[in-house]
C-alpha cells in the first residue's frame, strides 16, 4: 500500500475517532434537567420562535465546514 495512502487512511481514522469522542463528552458535560426545572425554563425564556431572528447568527454552514478542518 502506497505510504501517502495510507497516511490519508490514518488522518481520517483519528479524525472520525476524535469527532466521536468530542461529541461523547459532549453530552457528558450536559447537565440533568427534571421535568420541573425544564417548565420553570420554558416559562422564563418562551418558545424560541418566539425570538427576534436578527439576534441571531446562523452557524449552520461553520459547523459543516468544521469537518474540512
Amino acid at each position: 500500500m502506497d505510504t501517502q495512502i495510507l497516511k490519508e487512511l490514518i488522518k481520517e481514522s483519528i479524525r472520525e475517532v476524535l469527532q466521536e469522542e468530542r461529541l461523547a463528552l459532549c453530552q457528558v458535560l450536559i447537565p440533568y434537567v427534571s421535568q420541573k426545572e425544564q417548565q420553570e425554563i420554558e416559562t422564563k425564556f418562551v418558545s424560541p420562535s418566539k425570538y427576534n431572528k436578527e439576534e441571531f447568527i446562523d452557524m449552520t454552514d461553520w459547523i459543516k465546514n468544521e469537518s474540512k478542518i
